[in-house]
């Protein structure tokens, strides 16, 4: 039985840097101060018509940098191309942050010279090794929304549908489907004006 490969893509002509996914991550998995599993980035901030914003977190990478350097082998990759990690086996040597391109794995500081804990990061709302739904996977990795058949809260969450997730072929579809409806010529971002034009 072959799984689909789970994926995120954020739309940047349609993202708005109104931060809800990041805001929508933190607050249901009740992530303490200075983690951030989800960030809206904007680049060309301040030029009209060049401005666009992203949403970025783990990509859950088919290839993932980040397992390859675990001194700990912490992280695993699920049939679905879920990229996962064992905060229990963590050891908080922070390689994985250094080889991930999108800045994701987060590290909690603690006391005055900033002592790392275990890594954190996004799951794509789908717990960790624990037994699913428990107090304890809750408490260490947040909701398990896949395991409810849901989308990931930030996806759920996206005001415009900026933030694509789904099997790889389906998101896929998806932003063909845009590409195509928008025609020829300049791609303006999807600011303020359009997504709230009719409200």
């Amino acid at each position: 039985m072959e799984y689909a490969r789970m994926k995120f893509y954020c739309d940047e002509s349609r993202c708005i840097e109104c931060d809800g996914c990041s805001i929508a991550c933190a607050e249901a998995h009740e992530l303490p101060v200075g983690i951030s599993r989800r960030k809206v980035i904007t680049i060309n901030e301040g030029i009209p018509g060049k401005e666009f914003s992203t949403s970025v977190a783990c990509m859950h990478c088919t290839d993932a940098p980040c397992e390859q350097v675990c001194p700990v082998d912490c992280f695993y990759i699920r049939e679905d191309g879920i990229v996962l990690h064992d905060k229990e086996k963590c050891i908080g040597c922070g390689y994985c942050l250094y080889a991930c391109p999108f800045g994701a794995p987060q590290f909690p500081r603690d006391g005055a010279f900033g002592a790392k804990g275990a890594m954190d990061k996004c799951t794509m709302c789908a717990g960790g090794p624990l037994e699913t739904n428990s107090e304890k996977e809750r408490h260490l990795y947040g909701q398990n929304r896949i395991a409810e058949g849901k989308v990931p809260l930030c996806a759920a969450m996206c005001s415009t549908k900026a933030l694509l997730v789904g099997d790889a072929q389906s998101v896929s579809n998806i932003f063909r489907a845009r590409v195509a409806a928008r025609g020829k010529g300049a791609n303006a971002p999807y600011g303020w004006d359009k997504a709230y034009k009719n409200q």
